[in-house]
């Protein structure tokens, strides 16, 4: 009966991208920004959509799951906080911004080299999100569906490449908005029928082992900057956020976008601590990244349930189609046009960006198959992103002190020093890179500044 609601719910996205593939996406305008036309809410829905997907139902899961309520805190609390900096901060900047990729207004400000490596770095960060997404929708087909996990990986990867390929950003943020309003439901009216079974949460909050019960879970303080700084500095300077602004309506809808994400982010995160932790209570020897797949198919009655488990794979879904089209987007548009003097004829780039899709999808999937698990793949990711573009990206915005040169130097510095520390060194201490390499790349950046005699020009709004 699970799979039913599954396989529904997948279908009724196919259709959502069959429709508006052929209504609504006539140009690579419509492709990548959705046409300028997405009001607040379908934008919120579709912010809160992007960032609630693998990381969270997957990764996030797996995290609670061995580490408890205290140290959700630092975990999850990288989205709203981040989402507050660019409520009062940054929407409105971005939303003015002629640029439609990250390395697009990287490059107003800092030239073409530093975008050209921008644009390299932004495919290395998203083509392993995507990639995590291929392997948590395969685990939550696995469960639905009792298929070999690689075969529910090969199926969920067909599905994010086909639908991104179709409709684009237009109808990847309408399938959000409906998978928003399915999630929030069904977690809803699943956590006070988990709890009831438990004793309410302080039943909940006993069950659950020692060290869970602790602000840190068993961590270090190190160890827990470093779960929350990759996924704030990933959505600082995501391109995802940047794009999804850019698809707003104009600069208000953006900002009000901004806000609701900041609201949404820590109703949802909280459900889904809440209810990882009644899993761990429940199923204590399950998988920990299964914990919210389990709960939906195991814990609660059908309807429910079945909801609850589509809207999840239907996230992952989603996710992983929003990273593909802004991989897409720099690959061609800052690479194929911007660095390699492409030229693309605007009745072709609507086929280019498409294309695109699909070989960024394929290598995602063989990426997958060097990581150990979704949770070290995600702070790979986010790490590289926020190491190595988020520094820069904020200072494009707000810094007009710092130099191209600069730029360009701390871009390599926090790239290297990620891939060293993750791949080379194995991360040391149990690190993740970020606390390393964002120091060392906004070092690089602010010390090159600053050793210039005088401000270079730049286009930047103060």
């Amino acid at each position: 009966m699970h799979a039913f609601f599954v396989v529904a719910y997948i279908l009724l996205m196919v259709v959502i991208g069959l429709y508006f593939s052929r209504r609504k996406v006539h140009d690579d305008t419509d492709f990548i920004v959705a046409g300028r036309s997405l009001s607040t809410i379908v934008l919120t829905a579709t912010l809160l959509a992007t960032f609630v997907g693998s990381g969270s139902i997957v990764g996030g899961a797996s995290f609670v799951f061995q580490h408890g309520p205290g140290a959700a805190i630092f975990f999850f609390a990288g989205t709203p906080i981040a989402a507050l900096v660019v409520y009062f901060f940054l929407a409105r900047k971005m939303r003015l911004s002629r640029a439609t990729t990250i390395p697009g207004l990287i490059e107003e400000r800092f030239g073409p080299a530093a975008r050209s490596i921008a644009s390299l770095i932004i495919l290395f960060a998203y083509v392993g999100i995507v990639s995590y997404q291929f392997t948590g929708a395969g685990h939550a087909l696995n469960l639905a569906f009792d298929l070999p996990v690689w075969q529910g990986v090969l199926i969920a990867a067909a599905v994010m490449i086909g639908l991104a390929t179709m409709g684009g950003l237009v109808s990847v943020a309408y399938t959000d908005y409906l998978s928003a309003v399915i999630i929030f439901g069904s977690m809803l009216i699943a956590l006070p029928l988990v709890l009831s079974r438990l004793g309410g949460l302080d039943g909940m909050m006993e069950a659950l082992p020692t060290t869970h019960q602790t602000l840190l879970g068993g961590l270090s303080p190190w160890q827990a900057l470093g779960y929350f700084l990759p996924l704030f500095l990933l959505i600082l300077g995501d391109q995802n956020l940047f794009q999804r602004f850019a698809a707003a309506r104009d600069p208000a809808t953006a900002k009000k976008a901004a806000l609701g994400l900041v609201i949404a982010s820590i109703v949802c995160s909280s459900l889904i601590t809440l209810l990882v932790c009644a899993t761990r209570v429940l199923y204590p020897d399950i998988t920990p990244s299964t914990a919210m797949m389990t709960l939906a198919q195991q814990g609660l009655p059908v309807t429910v349930g079945g909801l609850m488990l589509a809207s999840l794979v239907a996230l992952l879904l989603t996710t992983g189609n929003s990273y593909l089209l802004s991989a897409s987007a720099s690959l061609t548009q800052d690479i194929l046009v911007g660095w390699l003097k492409f030229d693309i004829s605007p009745h072709r780039a609507l086929l280019v960006n498409r294309l695109s899709v699909v070989g960024l999808g394929v290598l995602a999937w063989v990426l997958g198959a060097f990581f150990p698990s979704v949770l070290a793949m995600q702070m790979y990711s986010y790490g590289m992103y926020g190491a190595a573009i988020t520094p820069i990206f904020l200072a494009a915005l707000l810094w007009s002190r710092a130099t191209p040169r600069a730029a360009l130097a701390a871009m390599i510095v926090g790239g290297l020093v990620t891939l060293i520390w993750e791949i080379l060194l194995g991360k040391p201490m149990g690190w993740n890179s970020v606390l390393v390499a964002m120091p060392l790349a906004t070092l690089t950046l602010v010390g090159l500044s600053l050793m210039q005699r005088r401000p270079l020009p730049g286009n930047v709004s103060r």
